[in-house]
């Protein structure tokens, strides 16, 4: 049991960093673990699609028939805590806990900035003082089959290219621009075919987007899952014959109603022994004022404790990377995270209203904590369908 009360333990068994160093075990990389038992292939193909939980791909089966139909392929695993993109991409990318690579929020403190510490974000404009590939030092898997010499393939949003994040955690390989999802299936189907050896690695955001701004019962989030869908049966039908073809997400979601969404800028108790605030709506870095003596710094916690109400996790670092939640914590990364931290157990969100617009306010969709809704994902293994294979012969 956790000290914590209310804290669950991390969950048991696989995990999303698990899946892109298992593709590329598969592949033949030797450095490289195959965690997940998946079978050898030299062509691997990873779909991630951004924000389909286990949780609203089972309630939106009819709208998604080709993944339905091949459940008997579905494995179930867990993203990373937080469980948000840019930690989960992160993970993804090295085939490393958050722990380890650290890049442990959307938005996080810097401790050691050049002009001092500051709360910079890994998916917005990219701090232009922050070298992504010094900010997250880790190797990442495109970066190890480079060295090896397999082809390794990135198939995303041209706008993704050379962000931040893609620098951080992503980097390595050849990096190919493709806004629609027609035209992703073309390209990451042409990267394989032009290779008889290759890992590719396409990415959908188009779902999370119609989940956080019109929510997972929305007419327009089925529509968005049915035109995912459409476009991961034709990958599977286009891809050459011996591709091992694997389908994941980074996270999943969950509705929180307007009146559930709080500004806790607007509760000073909550705020003021607090130099920093990041992180997520449903997942908020908080870190101490160098001088909140130890009074201050217990009638906060106590401040956050009767706020929440039993709709969070409140606890201080120590207690999270004590149970495991983060996976093992680099010394360097150690003091990025928050000093205390507030995991919304309930469909609530927490908004420091200082540091977003109204718009933030506006979301529907949430994610970024330790429910079995937001990190609960799949992943499903896939034998392709040959076409592309057909079509050249």
């Amino acid at each position: 049991m956790s000290a914590v009360p209310g804290l669950p333990e991390p969950p048991e068994g696989p995990r999303l960093w698990d899946v892109l160093e298992s593709a590329a075990a598969a592949a033949g990389l030797e450095s490289a673990e195959n965690r997940l038992g998946l079978p050898a292939s030299r062509r691997v193909v990873v779909a991630l699609v951004d924000g389909m939980g286990m949780t609203v791909l089972k309630r939106w089966k009819a709208h998604a028939p080709f993944l339905t139909s091949s459940a008997e392929q579905r494995r179930r695993l867990s993203t990373t805590f937080p469980s948000t993109t840019a930690t989960a991409l992160t993970s993804f990318g090295t085939g490393q806990p958050p722990g380890q690579h650290g890049i442990l929020g959307y938005d996080l403190l810097a401790p050691d900035h050049p002009r001092g510490p500051r709360v910079v974000n890994h998916l917005g404009k990219w701090d232009p003082e922050l070298v992504p590939e010094e900010w997250q030092p880790v190797p990442t898997v495109f970066e190890r089959l480079d060295a090896a010499g397999i082809p390794a393939v990135t198939v995303s949003q041209k706008r993704f290219g050379d962000s931040g994040l893609t620098r951080a955690g992503l980097r390595g390989g050849q990096f190919v621009g493709a806004n629609s999802q027609d035209e992703r299936v073309t390209r990451a189907v042409e990267a394989l075919s032009r290779h008889s050896h290759a890992v590719v690695y396409a990415y959908w955001n188009e779902l999370d987007k119609a989940g956080h701004e019109h929510g997972m019962d929305s007419a327009e989030y089925a529509r968005a899952l049915e035109d995912v869908d459409f476009a991961l049966k034709r990958l599977v039908a286009q891809a050459p014959e011996d591709t091992l073809v694997l389908v994941t997400a980074d996270h999943g979601m969950l509705d929180v109603s307007e009146p559930k969404r709080f500004d806790y800028a607007e509760h000073p108790e909550l705020t003021e022994a607090f130099a920093f605030t990041a992180g997520e709506p449903r997942m908020v870095h908080l870190y101490w004022r160098e001088d909140a003596g130890e009074d201050e710094r217990r009638a906060a916690l106590e401040a956050w404790r009767t706020y929440t109400d039993r709709s969070a996790v409140v606890m201080e670092k120590d207690d999270a990377v004590a149970a495991g939640w983060f996976g093992a914590v680099a010394e360097r990364n150690s003091a990025r995270i928050g000093d205390v931290i507030v995991a919304a157990t309930a469909p609530v969100a927490y908004f420091d209203g200082r540091r977003v617009g109204a718009k933030a306010f506006e979301m529907v969709g949430q994610h970024g904590s330790l429910t079995p809704e937001e990190l609960a994902i799949p992943l499903f293994v896939l034998p392709s369908g040959g076409g592309a294979s057909r079509r050249r012969r």
